[in-house]
């Protein structure tokens, strides 16, 4: 989940780097570094905690580059500390990583039999120490970094650059992304695009197990065995300013804000001029994986997915985290609209149990990143079993959408936040497009239906943005909030996977007890928790589970618990019962739910920053998980 940003060019190496860690810090905030070439030697310089104290070691100072490299972390190996950050030295070798060594143990008791002594805690130092003795051998960096490729297991991104060698950089990747950017006689190396989008559109995305060796007369990619490849250069549409503040006090809140465009921007790829009718099966399976897809003849995107909905008896749902909870969503929306059955399942569980797969099985994978590790490695899983697969993913050309046979796009735009948001929504309205589009090439809907589908849709922009009017209302109830002990999130259907997602977020940012449960669970054992210093948040719509919600409701609030209720419009029942009320806009069972998440960001939002943490990177977590 660390940040990498590699430069080779004109600048000052630092005015490249630090502000591309930046960029990258939502990807680990523990500690930070830097090394860069200059009047002959490599400075390292290494800060603890987040990168502002890098930037504090390096005020005042210039360099002359042409090279560097800089890294910010989240601990693996090893505790945040100065002396585990990055980049690690060995010899003349100075290297960044991403990823953790899974052989390391092995590794370090060899390097201790020669003598070796490490000076951190980290799995990182070792490979430092493999390409110096190899260096040493060959006196050819490329060829250093190749011969240690092999000795490697486990999922890692790595820079290296040599002192004596300042004109020359060598990365290689297996598993976590690791992208080349191409200037104008410059170079850049980073986990991200957007830690270099200010210099350059045009990006090579490494493959695993791929070497690049950068130099000062161009960037060169070769395989593991040292053939060189080809790789297509793709040119990337975000503007550098897409991931800057905008006047928001802080990225979350920001994404928050976007909310409304973000879900139109999901929409629009699926809607028809007319706006009245979804484009039929507006998923792409890709051509190049056609032999994986039965053998069947190129036709167009949409007749084949048609095809493959059609054939399809079961569906198959991995993820991890908030895109989990997006499943579980897509679970009730798919199996309503097209009476195929759906599982939904932890990706981290899912590779490691054996699953059982059948050729009509369609996999979905959904990965805000396009990274993740337990989601990518239960996506291959998939493909060796033969089984047709989709992912769902905001970032284009990241490993999960390179890999999968179709692909639909999140279209948010970055989400720097670590609490997901913007993508999360945007997610939610993916699902209902999919769902339709299920059960429309299984003739399990009516055109009527589709039309009213597609018109409720569209007014959820407008929507989002009558609800993001609550954004006061938590700010002022942020105070009284703070004196409970914990949260318990409610819901039925639909709006079961809300209260996970809403209990989520409030863990995430508040570091405080919050769990969801479905409504009906409560007497099952959580209301043993209750009490005058338990809030409860319920989610409670004016839908065809009113009623046994409202008795649920009752048994909390009969044990003293202090009642947060989101429903319809002026529901004056709901709150006659209800310490605090919010009534939303009503749109239709399948797309309120998206509606009724908004509150709940804004709840955790404002009451951790009442609370004094920080919103944007709440402690211990990171926003892309490269690692298992």
């Amino acid at each position: 989940m660390c940040g990498i940003v590699g430069y080779l060019g004109s600048r000052d190496p630092q005015l490249v780097i630090v502000p591309g860690l930046k960029k990258l810090e939502y990807r680990g905030y523990d500690s930070a570094g830097i090394a860069v070439f200059n009047k002959g030697q490599v400075v390292r310089l290494r800060a603890e905690g987040k990168l502002k104290n890098l930037e504090s070691k390096l005020e005042g100072q210039s360099f002359s580059g042409p090279i560097g490299i800089g890294h910010t972390r989240w601990a693996t190996h090893g505790g945040p500390s100065e002396k585990n950050a990055h980049p690690h030295q060995a010899g003349s070798i100075s290297l960044v990583h991403n990823g953790i060594i899974e052989n390391y143990a092995e590794l370090r008791e060899e390097l201790s039999t020669q003598g070796i002594i490490l000076e951190s805690d980290t799995d990182s130092e070792i490979v430092a120490h493999l390409i110096n003795k190899k260096y040493q051998i060959y006196k050819d960096l490329f060829e250093a970094v190749r011969s240690v490729l092999p000795l490697l297991k486990g999922a890692f991104s790595i820079v290296v650059m040599s002192s004596e060698r300042p004109d020359q950089l060598v990365a290689f990747k297996d598993g976590p992304p690791l992208i080349l950017g191409l200037g104008e006689k410059e170079y850049f190396i980073v986990s991200d695009v957007a830690a270099s989008l200010q210099f350059t559109k045009k990006y090579i995305y490494l493959e695993d197990r791929e070497i690049v060796f950068v130099t000062q007369e161009g960037a060169k990619v070769f395989s593991s065995k040292g053939i060189e490849l080809y790789p297509e250069v793709n040119t990337i549409e975000w503007s550098p300013d897409i991931v800057e503040k905008r006047g928001f006090s802080h990225f979350m809140l920001k994404e928050i804000y976007e909310q409304a465009q973000s879900v139109a921007q999901a929409l629009s790829p699926h809607l028809s001029p007319d706006r009245e009718h979804l484009y039929l099966n507006r998923v792409g399976f890709g051509c190049e994986s056609l032999s994986q897809l039965d053998h069947l003849d190129l036709v167009k995107d949409h007749q084949m997915s048609d095809k493959i909905f059609k054939e399809i008896d079961r569906i198959i749902i991995v993820a991890c985290g908030t895109s989990y909870y997006a499943g579980l969503m897509g679970q009730y929306l798919i199996e309503r609209q097209s009476k195929v059955p759906v599982s939904v399942e932890v990706a981290s569980e899912f590779r490691y149990r054996d699953p059982v797969l059948s050729k009509n099985t369609l996999f979905i994978c959904i990965s805000q990143s396009g990274e993740t590790a337990d989601t990518l490695a239960a996506l291959r899983l998939a493909k060796q079993k033969g089984v047709k697969t989709l992912s769902i993913c905001n970032v284009k050309q990241s490993t999960i959408d390179r890999e999968a046979h179709g692909h639909l796009y999140i279209n948010c735009g970055p989400e720097i936040g670590v609490a997901s948001t913007k993508a999360f929504t945007s997610t939610l309205v993916l699902l209902n497009i999919l769902s339709l589009n299920i059960a429309l090439s299984r003739n399990q809907i009516s055109v009527d239906k589709e039309k009213f589908y597609v018109k409720n849709l569209l007014q959820l922009p407008s929507q989002i943005e009558v609800v993001l009017s609550y954004d006061k209302y938590f700010a002022d109830a942020s105070e009284a909030l703070r004196r409970f002990k914990g949260f318990l999130f409610m819901g039925r259907g639909t709006l079961y996977p809300i209260a996970l997602e809403g209990a989520l977020k409030m863990k995430e940012l508040t570091y405080l007890h919050a769990e969801g449960y479905p409504a009906g669970e409560m007497k099952h054992g959580p209301l043993a928790l209750i009490d005058e210093n338990m809030a409860v948040v319920m989610l409670a719509p004016r839908d065809d589970l009113f009623e046994k919600t409202m008795s649920n409701l009752q048994e909390v609030r009969a044990r003293g618990a202090k009642i947060i209720s989101i429903g319809t419009g002026e529901d004056h029942e709901l709150r006659h019962v209800s310490d605090r009320f919010l009534g939303l806009p009503h749109i239709s069972p399948e797309i309120d739910p998206i509606l009724a998440v908004v509150p709940l960001q804004l709840m955790a939002f404002h009451l951790a920053h009442s609370l004094g943490y920080d919103v944007d990177q709440p402690r211990n977590l990171a926003k892309s998980v490269t690692v298992e």
